[in-house]
């Protein structure tokens, strides 16, 4: 039960710290005209590309974490709700 919490919450900040350093990358990478400076054509085409895939890869990560924490949380309810169905009282005669 705890290990969905752990794992949601380290794939959603993993996800999103990925995605912050790609856009940072991206924003110090420009110029002051506003556009993107590479040394070679080759190296724009590769480093768009891995860009790309980097950030699919944490959009899958954000979207795995928030199903693991809402996975955690229906675990939490289920659990809560055995609990307060075995603890009811006995009524008497």
């Amino acid at each position: 039960m705890i290990a969905s919490l752990v794992i949601g919450i380290l794939f959603l900040v993993a996800g999103l710290a990925l995605r912050y350093w790609i856009n940072r990358r991206r924003f110090y990478r420009r110029n002051p005209m506003g556009a993107e400076g590479f040394s070679s054509y080759e190296s724009s085409v590769f480093i768009r590309f891995i860009e790309r895939i980097g950030k699919w890869i944490a959009y899958a990560m954000i979207i795995f974490g928030l199903l693991a924490l809402w996975a955690y949380s229906r675990e939490k309810k289920e659990k809560e709700k055995q609990v307060t169905t075995i603890e009811q009282p006995v009524q008497r005669k």
